[in-house]
């Protein structure tokens, strides 16, 4: 969760008792209550929603803003994803947590809100299971009028039936970190052994990110072990939504660093998302970097990534959007949402991704396979599951726009340079290079406003959103012709 300056904060204004302390009955009815105006409001609001870019097999809010992802995660058999939501206006306000929920991360149902704020603000954090009660430990960020004009702690609440959660009334349970900084924010809680461990990013005295490592038995009581990552200056001065896991024999600290410098085609986004790949000893809780920091999507949007682990399958969610630009279906009353999951694998010290294996399951047969000529075009609806093949010796160009106009993009590949483009017009471009480890193919996937593409085994993905009217059209600009096999996808997330 970021906050990007001060005026804007300024502007938006023992173990429990077999577990968990009894929480006071007033406040309590007094929660529930605003819980219930929140969802007549976001009942009555959505009558007045635009549809015509809200995607059809993602997860956007009912109404208003959503940002990053929170609280992803496996519990009693189904998936759960919550995300930060102001639901009363489709720009950046008083973050509450929407929540969603699947059986198989492809078709999504609504759920009510998970948290409404109250004196503190529902900041980023993690959801899991501990004593057969599911748990969110989510920042609580108070804003005040003197510098340094807010306060970051640790906070819990808790559910019985994974849909309605009450605040633990000891709140905060973690409140410091061991320089004080005033920046201490989105947990990422996991379980080894018997300890749930817990890393939160922060940064150092002299504005360089880092990551805290904690841990606790009765998940109330946490103590400091280390400082598990920390930027030697060319990272940014805070890292934001952590994430830590072993991927393939080795561990991962995925992290969101703001203030990282655009080096030639990379960090070109306003903030990044990235990896550092190394080993971590649960006896000394020190994690020793091996490859330095890769971005781990390509695209203009793509932002706060967050994981998830069940089956012995990693799985991934990014907030498919970023800061600090215009967000055209914010005049629609809806802003914001979030990528497909992709699976991660480690292969030869990077990440690749690809679609869940559910997403064929959106497929609407038969598919359409034409031999697309030079200068031929294609016509879509508004959601569509493209494959392309083509001869990699020689030039890729391929145009997609909206049947009745609106925004356009371009996808290239140049065999002498061996990079892959997604153009955006106006000098917008995202571009890397790609090395094929097996499949040739780009698999693209387009929803109303938004397009990701898959470069072979997933060595290169770009998440980038683009606002198309009507449906889609795809245009060869190739010297060669291309091999189209396309599927209409169904929709599979609430509208």
């Amino acid at each position: 969760m970021k906050i990007t300056n001060d005026k804007m904060i300024l502007r938006v204004g023992v173990v429990f008792v077999a577990l968990f302390a009894i929480v006071n009955t007033k406040s309590v009815n007094n929660y529930e209550n605003a819980k219930h105006e929140v969802e007549e409001y976001i009942l009555n609001k959505k009558k007045e929603i635009n549809l015509q870019y809200k995607l059809h097999y993602h997860v956007t809010p009912p109404v208003g803003w959503m940002n990053d992802p929170n609280g992803f995660s496996h519990v009693n058999g189904e998936y759960h994803l919550f995300y930060q939501f102001y639901p009363y206006d489709s720009v950046w306000g008083p973050m509450h947590w929407g929540h969603v929920a699947s059986p198989d991360l492809v078709h999504w149902k609504q759920l009510p809100t998970a948290l409404i704020p109250e004196d503190e603000q529902c900041f980023s954090g993690s959801a899991f299971s501990y004593d057969d009660k599911m748990v969110l430990m989510y920042t609580g960020r108070r804003v005040s009028e003197e510098d340094p004009y807010f306060n970051e702690t640790q906070y819990l609440a808790f559910s019985d039936d994974g849909i309605n959660f009450y605040k633990y009334d000891g709140n905060p349970v973690l409140s410091m970190t061991p320089n004080n900084a005033a920046d201490f924010r989105d947990p990422k809680v996991w379980q080894h052994g018997d300890y749930y461990y817990v890393i939160l990013g922060s940064k150092t005295d002299d504005e360089r990110g880092r990551v805290l490592l904690y841990r606790s038995k009765d998940v109330i009581n946490w103590e400091f072990l280390s400082v598990l990552g920390e930027s030697k200056g060319d990272l940014g001065y805070m890292w934001e939504c952590p994430d830590f896991f072993e991927l393939d024999g080795k561990f991962v600290l995925l992290m969101s660093p703001q203030g990282v410098e655009p080096e030639g085609d990379r960090y070109k986004n306003i903030y990044q998302t990235g990896y550092i790949i190394g080993d971590f000893d649960y006896e000394t809780f020190e994690f020793k970097p091996e490859v330095e920091f890769q971005e781990l999507d390509f695209g203009h949007d793509y932002y706060a990534a967050s994981t998830t682990e069940n089956d012995g399958r990693r799985y991934v969610i990014a907030w498919f959007n970023t800061w600090e630009i215009v967000h055209p279906e914010a005049e629609d009353g809806w802003a914001g949402a979030m990528t497909i999951v992709r699976e991660m694998k480690l292969v030869n010290n990077r990440i690749l991704m690809t679609p869940v294996a559910d997403m064929v399951s959106l497929r609407e047969e038969p598919g359409t396979q034409k031999e697309l000529q030079p200068n031929e075009n294609m016509q879509f609806g508004k959601t569509v599951e493209i494959i392309v093949d083509a001869d990699l010796n020689q030039k890729i160009e391929l145009q997609l726009d909206g049947v009745e106009g609106g925004g356009q993009v371009w996808l290239r590949w140049d065999p002498e340079v061996g990079k892959v483009v997604v153009d955006r017009g106006s000098d917008d471009i995202r571009q890397v290079e790609w090395e094929p480890l097996g499949s040739h193919s780009w698999r693209i996937f387009l929803d109303a406003s938004s397009l990701e593409l898959f470069c072979g085994e997933g060595e290169v993905v770009f998440s980038s959103r683009v606002y198309p009217l009507g449906g889609w059209k795809l245009r060869n600009l190739s010297p060669q012709t291309v091999n189209i096999t396309a599927y209409n996808l169904q929709t599979s997330a609430p509208l």
